[in-house]
């Protein structure tokens, strides 16, 4: 990784929603994502309280990026969240509508019933995060895939986690070896998935660092790099409350 890598996430990003979810983790690099992808079209399954769709979002705006976002969930929950009521749909619709309302729009619905309002080979970035069992992520991203621009990128959250009857760990090990493909351990943990094609010689230096001829040491150091801006940002905000005080947006509440 060059010694010079010093993206926006680490120079002006602070995140106007927060709420407790082991995503906080991965937020400088889900900004720093959507900042060097500039994606037209941004598809989000499993949104529960925000946190990850909204870092994509601030970085939307922030960035002037000329895309649009969508967060497909039903906001009742699962058995991995627990069922919650309607204040989680609230909170997240009020929050979208303040700050997101030209390019961001909710789809309460199933995954399934999503599908058909995308078309193939359109999505720039999908982030799969929802119910976690091996079967349900192997349906979601064989549901999905055809949706991907080539070229595009798929996320995929808790590819670490051994937890409950998660299964993204085991769906992520499986396919690591047929596509092209960057882990990261931390937080759970956070795969990265480039669909095959696309025009690639206009890359930015993130997705180059990525998947350009990657060596263990280069990918090493990325990871420590996402590990460090992770630490950093948390740091900040731990600063910011000892010397102003928490925030009335922000709140503390369980998350997936």
């Amino acid at each position: 990784m060059s010694a010079i890598y010093l993206p926006p996430s680490v120079r002006h990003f602070e995140p106007l929603h927060m709420v407790f979810s082991t995503w906080v983790d991965h937020l400088p690099f889900g900004y720093d994502l959507v900042t060097a992808l500039r994606p037209k079209l941004l598809v989000e399954l499993g949104t529960h309280k925000g946190l990850s769709y909204f870092t994509f979002c601030q970085a939307m705006k922030a960035n002037e990026v000329d895309g649009l976002c969508y967060a497909v969930d039903t906001f009742e929950g699962d058995e991995h969240t627990d069922k919650y009521d309607e204040s989680v749909f609230t909170s997240v619709n009020d929050h979208n509508r303040q700050n997101y309302h030209g390019f961001s729009y909710l789809m309460r619905m199933f995954f399934q019933d999503a599908l058909r309002h995308f078309s193939e080979d359109s999505i720039d970035l999908l982030h799969i995060d929802g119910f976690h069992t091996y079967e349900a992520v192997s349906e979601d991203f064989a549901n999905w895939y055809p949706k991907i621009k080539p070229g595009g990128i798929i996320l995929f959250h808790d590819v670490q986690a051994r937890v409950q009857d998660f299964g993204a760990w085991k769906f992520w090990d499986e396919i690591r070896a047929q596509h092209e493909t960057f882990t990261f351990n931390h937080g759970f943990g956070l795969g990265v998935l480039r669909k095959p094609g696309g025009d690639r010689s206009q890359d930015p230096e993130l997705l180059k660092l990525l998947f350009e001829k990657p060596t263990e040491e280069s990918s090493a150091r990325l990871r420590a790099f996402y590990v460090h801006a992770s630490k950093h940002l948390e740091n900040n905000r731990k600063l910011k409350r000892l010397t102003q005080g928490p925030k009335s947006h922000v709140s503390v509440t369980p998350a997936a």
